[in-house]
């Protein structure tokens, strides 16, 4: 028992390293918030073109719904192994652009990118199924309503179908950007140094575990309230949909 103690929950060593486990946390933020917003824009993009109506722009939601269903199935690691592979190796050979191929915008490093891309890739297609069902929520009375009104269908998905689905589907979003945030971990082995990849260092020079814990433990102040907002969100769209029920 005192080996545990010692080995995961010295207080001291935590102390010591709360700058440098801290230093990586802001980069963990950063990687979620970034990524975050990305994602939401990305798979909002996606949904929209899931819903283009007509035959002639069926190649278009063929197109994305094989898009969403790739990266779904395909592993976010792997993902941005082959972003980082990929990119550098064009850049190298004058295929892309360098300031494309490694990229360091904003002050961040290629592998601070290399993470924002593939998150937002993968996510993006997450949030796609999630911003989907909201659309599909919505009466389609809604849609005929506001072609009646003269309203065009992009005009119709924009001031109509579409705040309606955001409203409905933001519970699962937050869902969706508690997992993106805990993947953000990922990014470390294009040597991105966040807050699991900064507790491992410690590790690894002392040996002891108390900097993973403690990198685990600035996850929860962050995941655990938005779990609880996603609780009471959730809780309220259940009470207002028994009143209008009632």
């Amino acid at each position: 028992m005192d080996f545990i103690l010692d080995y995961y929950f010295d207080l001291g060593l935590m102390g010591d390293e709360l700058g440098f486990v801290l230093e990586g946390f802001l980069l963990t933020l950063k990687l979620s918030v970034y990524g975050g917003i990305l994602s939401l824009i990305w798979g909002l993009v996606l949904a929209v073109l899931r819903q283009l109506p007509g035959r002639p722009l069926a190649p278009v939601r063929w197109l994305v719904i094989g898009y969403i269903d790739v990266f779904r199935g395909i592993p976010l690691l792997l993902v941005l192994l082959l972003i980082s592979g990929s990119l550098s190796s064009f850049a190298a050979q004058d295929v892309i652009p360098r300031e494309l191929g490694v990229p360091t915008w904003l002050g961040e490093t290629s592998a601070f990118w290399y993470g924002i891309m593939g998150l937002t890739l993968t996510y993006g297609a997450y949030m796609a199924e999630v911003y989907g069902a909201g659309l599909e929520a919505v009466p389609s009375g809604q849609m005929e309503a506001a072609r009646s009104l003269g309203m065009s269908h992009g005009k119709a998905m924009r001031y109509v179908i579409v705040p309606q689905a955001v409203r409905k589907v933001i519970p699962p979003l937050l869902n969706d950007y508690i997992a993106l945030m805990k993947d953000t971990s990922l990014v470390s082995v294009l040597g991105a140094l966040e807050v699991v990849q900064a507790g491992r260092d410690i590790q690894s020079e002392f040996f002891n575990g108390s900097g993973l814990i403690l990198g685990a433990v600035l996850f929860l102040i962050v995941t655990i309230p938005l779990a609880r907002i996603v609780d009471v969100m959730i809780s309220r769209q259940q009470a207002r949909f028994q009143r209008g029920i009632a």
